[in-house]
């Protein structure tokens, strides 16, 4: 079985220990007939339905909590199946690795590209978000083969918190609060700013994280030297 798909998982988010207990809580009442590929297809129907009323948005705000109460669904199928799988022992360890970062990636990039054809967020912005999140996915990939630990975040804040921050904005902007201003001659909201700071974020975590774990393999395999003759 190749490492990645059994290596140790680490996780340091805020909400790390009372997300694990309401999933288990929610994972042992779920009835038999639900099986995890469910949840998984759930999660990724509700990525699609947040980028639609984010489109959406643009005729009517009232789209924003649509797509709030889609991130609550997009968290359960996308933080749920693994759960049931170990709650029941039913892991695919293997399978569910490549579904379930294959899945994310697409999730996220739908949901940024939905961002982006919104009127909240500039596309150019979306786009940062979406290839800040796939540089820092394949690190953490490359980190799991290479160390055989399974680090899921990058500091305190991991999508759960992503998807609170996200709910609150909606929520602001649904209410009519005055996020827009003008930069440059460009039209921006908070969004905009809070997205490209969040970005700003991960390439300097990426920068430590990646720094420590090259050393951490340099020490495992130490450089040679080519000996002179002499």
């Amino acid at each position: 079985m190749p490492a990645a798909a059994t290596a140790t998982r680490e996780k340091t988010f805020l909400l790390a220990r009372p997300e694990g207990r309401a999933l288990e809580w929610i994972a042992r009442r779920l009835p038999a007939r639900v099986l995890p590929d469910h949840l998984t297809i759930l999660g990724v129907l509700a990525a699609f339905g947040i980028a639609a009323a984010y489109v959406l948005s643009n005729g009517d705000s009232a789209w924003l909590w649509a797509a709030s109460g889609l991130l609550v669904v997009h968290w359960l199928g996308d933080s749920l199946d693994g759960t049931l799988a170990r709650v029941r022992k039913i892991e695919r360890p293997t399978y569910g690795y490549y579904l379930d970062h294959l899945v994310d990636a697409v999730a996220n990039a739908v949901i940024g590209i939905g961002l982006g054809l919104s009127p909240y967020l500039l596309l150019a912005t979306g786009m940062v978000l979406v290839i800040a999140y796939l540089v820092l996915s394949i690190n953490t990939y490359l980190e799991t083969q290479a160390l055989g630990v399974f680090r899921l975040g990058y500091g305190r804040l991991g999508p759960t918190e992503a998807r609170l921050g996200l709910i609150a904005l909606n929520t602001a902007l649904a209410l009519g609060v005055p996020l827009g201003f003008e930069l440059a001659g460009v039209g921006l909201t908070v969004l905009d700013v809070v997205v490209l700071g969040a970005a700003g974020a991960m390439a300097a975590a990426l920068a430590v994280r990646a720094a420590g774990t090259l050393r951490t393999l340099a020490a495992r395999e130490p450089a040679g030297r080519v000996r002179t003759a002499g």
